[in-house]
């Protein structure tokens, strides 16, 4: 493996996240639980800091300090060092140019933005991870392979069906995995590989193609955009017509959930067994726990093929679901096929279905949320959203969202 200040790691984790509706009102994306213990950024982190890399920054945008504390200054990843390690990077204004500080406009123009401080980092090879979906793969041999190749950049890319390839960007690829097309969320896609948003970068070429595209684009935008945008509108694709771009299936289980059906998906393959994740003892999905009890399930009380966290208390009906730290399901309530968040409360005679509940929700005795999907994969228009600190009474109709704080 490259030695420590020869590769920069960097962790983009800071997009309003929109998509996610009430569920990132009052938080960053990334930090969106996963598995009930988890967070989303918990992903990249880990696997960066299993690939042995030495130096890993974060950069945050939207909801801040909705993340600050659970990342703790890396302690969790064991990245707190006097020396490299963990850095926070958050939009500055200064004197240098307009593209060059402020709001990123895409995941590519955040990569001009940070242009100069990568540079004065000074390493050969940069990763990029986003920070918003879920995966566990060694990617020290990709590193290693694309330093020992001499490629300008590595793609790491996952199979879907056509009808998701089209929210994502298709990589195109020859027999020998070089990169010979990109299709920017294209309506009818050619293949089903997508770019999982896992990348490698010579960096020396990736910020001399920044600054190129800079010089072409800016004069078709706005002052404080530079046109780049996301990294399939421009900069991929110029980089693949250099020819030494290369695609790397990735291995094992990938998911984005940056939208309120995938995520619950995404828990529903957790159940099932499809997701291997969480199966590999020498690359553990490393998380700042909550001190918390065991969880209870007490006499009354039934867990079917469901997943629950520390401190969870149980006296009534969950089936199919995902309860984090702290939740209480009273006598005679019912929770299925849902995610409920942190310390959420179900007052006894409550059915809960087919949502998501953020964090410190009550449900009140008797109260529906929720309907049967009416497919066997749900999408938004069957799934109840409700936002952090609601407090839920009467009846609560499929695809119902609830802005944080609510009070039916």
């Amino acid at each position: 493996m490259p030695r420590r200040g020869e590769v920069l790691a960097l962790v983009q984790a800071g997009g309003q996240g929109s998509r996610m509706d009430v569920l990132t009102r009052e938080r960053a994306k990334p930090a969106l639980p996963y598995g009930g213990v988890h967070r989303l950024i918990d992903f990249a982190l880990s696997g960066l800091v299993h690939a042995d890399l030495a130096d890993v920054w974060v950069s945050l945008e939207y909801q801040v300090t909705s993340i600050d504390d659970y990342l703790s200054g890396g302690r969790p990843w064991s990245l707190d060092r006097n020396r490299g390690g963990f850095r926070r990077i958050v939009p500055q204004t200064g004197t240098g140019p307009a593209t060059e500080s402020g709001f990123a406009h895409g995941n590519g123009d955040l990569l001009l933005r940070m242009s100069a401080d990568i540079e004065a980092f000074g390493a050969r090879t940069l990763v990029v991870c986003s920070a918003d979906h879920v995966f566990n793969m060694d990617l020290a041999p990709v590193i290693e392979a694309h330093v020992a190749a001499g490629r300008v950049a590595t793609v790491l890319t996952s199979e879907v069906t056509k009808k998701d390839a089209s929210d994502n960007v298709v990589v195109l690829a020859g027999p020998d995995g070089t990169v010979t097309g990109v299709e920017h969320k294209p309506s009818r896609p050619s293949a089903g590989t997508v770019a999982t948003e896992i990348f490698v970068y010579d960096t020396e070429v990736l910020l001399a193609t920044l600054r190129d595209l800079r010089r072409e684009l800016s004069a078709e935008t706005d002052d404080d955009d530079s046109g780049i945008g996301d990294f399939g509108e421009h900069l991929l694709p110029r980089l693949v017509e250099t020819g030494k771009t290369v695609a790397v299936p990735l291995t094992g289980y990938w998911r984005d959930v940056g939208q309120p059906s995938l995520y619950l998906q995404s828990h529903r393959d957790l159940l099932a067994g499809r997701v291997d994740v969480f199966d590999h003892p020498g690359r553990p999905v490393i998380s700042h726990w909550p001190d918390r009890p065991a969880a209870r399930v007490r006499g009354a009380g039934q867990c079917r093929d469901s997943m629950l966290s520390p401190g969870a208390d149980v006296a009534g009906l969950v089936a199919g679901s995902v309860l984090g730290p702290g939740v209480v399901v009273e006598r005679g309530a019912e929770v299925h096929d849902s995610v409920v968040m942190q310390d959420c409360v179900i007052r006894a005679g409550a059915v809960v279905r087919t949502a998501v509940l953020d964090e410190r929700c009550e449900v009140l005795a008797k109260s529906r949320v929720g309907g049967k999907p009416s497919r066997r994969v749900a999408d938004d228009d069957d799934l109840v959203l409700v936002g952090r600190d609601s407090r839920v009474s009467g009846t609560v109709a499929a695809g119902a969202r609830l802005e944080p704080g609510s009070a039916t």
